[in-house]
């Protein structure tokens, strides 16, 4: 993917100034994820970087934490000040996050079923996936914020039917 012809350094320091957060596009600025949402989140699954879903979708999930996907993921009324107010400031604000996605769900964005068209539906049932919800049983880097093609590693034990090579 051909972001722009300014070098990467500089493209780097663009995106840095504009303030960018962590986001699921290689080459793109990611940051540190807020310490309370590293450890709220990612109790029960990954901490997905703010970049990928836009400001009211996070405002949405973060108004209705009694009720997070059938699981009660309240938090301390400081808590959640912190974290809604750090999901804000770092919301995807790009052209392709501006979508709001069904149920706010990443896995049903339109950018992410672009980006896993070719991942044979039967994949996200292997027990090694589970779900299109599982970053990390692929996403080598995942949890650093990094989805790029190249750090795409198939759990053990997935069929190799399933298993491809994934040119960057």
């Amino acid at each position: 993917m051909k972001h722009s012809s300014l070098p990467s350094f500089a493209m780097a320091a663009l995106l840095l100034t504009c303030g960018v957060a962590a986001q699921a596009d290689a080459g793109r600025a990611s940051m540190p994820l807020l310490p309370k949402y590293q450890q709220e989140c990612a109790a029960c699954h990954m901490a997905y970087p703010p970049g990928m879903l836009p400001a009211a979708s996070w405002r949405r999930l973060m108004g209705s934490l009694d009720k997070h996907y059938g699981t009660d993921a309240t938090l301390d009324e400081a808590g959640v000040r912190d974290v809604a107010n750090w999901l804000q400031a770092n919301a995807g604000t790009y052209k392709r996050v501006s979508e709001e996605p069904p149920q706010d769900r990443i896995s049903r964005s339109a950018w992410f079923v672009r980006k896993h068209r070719e991942v044979e539906p039967a994949i996200w049932q292997q027990a090694a996936v589970k779900s299109a919800a599982n970053c990390a049983a692929c996403h080598t880097r995942a949890d650093q914020g990094s989805f790029r093609e190249s750090e795409i590693t198939f759990p053990q034990g997935l069929d190799a039917r399933f298993r491809r090579t994934w040119p960057d």
